[in-house]
């Protein structure tokens, strides 16, 4: 059961570890580890191995949420092609949507079209990876995975509000849609899993 799921458990556990950490700790912890894991241009500039590595473990807000939608996405992703793809299709999503949108955001900073401030935005969560988790299973999983895929869809969409301002390129939105592209993308060219594998 592990093998076979080996990248949906993996991530899940790290998140939930994430998240009961964050928890436990006090406001001024939550903040310097917020502060240390964000994907903003100024952190990225900095170091960008370790923001990248900790934002999707790091969700700020709706921690009872991820976890579900977590569960409802990744699981088809990886039954549908592997563990090995799915880790690498998921991670590509989080880092291009990180690196496209920061990179909006730093090249309108720069051209005076943003506030300095905005170099500073928090941007945490596993947004990124579910999203590209969800383009995995709507392309090739299975059906009763992609009724799950498409109702996490709708309630990120919805009540998430994921592509929420992309006409003013938003850095979330525009991190989503990256994400999303990227996913869809690299699911196509990728060969869908043998079914009696793990």
């Amino acid at each position: 059961m592990f093998r076979g799921y080996a990248f949906a458990w993996c991530f899940l556990g790290a998140y939930l570890s994430g998240e009961i950490l964050f928890l436990a700790m006090g406001a001024h912890g939550q903040a310097v580890l917020t502060g240390w894991a964000t994907t903003s241009v100024a952190n990225l500039e900095h170091d960008p191995v370790v923001p990248l590595l900790l934002s999707p473990f790091t969700g700020e807000r709706d921690w009872y949420a991820w976890p579900v939608l977590i569960a409802l996405t990744l699981f088809g992703a990886n039954r549908a092609v592997g563990s090995l793809r799915a880790a690498v299709i998921c991670l590509a999503g989080h880092v291009l949507g990180t690196l496209v949108s920061e990179g909006v955001v730093a090249y309108r900073v720069d051209a005076g079209q943003l506030p300095v401030s905005y170099r500073h935005l928090t941007d945490v969560g596993p947004s990124y990876v579910v999203l590209s988790a969800i383009m995995i299973v709507l392309l090739r999983g299975t059906a009763r995975a992609r009724v799950a895929a498409g109702l996490s869809l709708a309630v990120l969409i919805v009540i998430g509000h994921i592509f929420g301002g992309l006409s003013r390129l938003d850095v979330a939105a525009v991190g989503h849609l990256t994400a999303a592209v990227t996913a869809a993308v690299m699911t196509l060219r990728a060969r869908p899993r043998c079914r009696s594998g793990t």
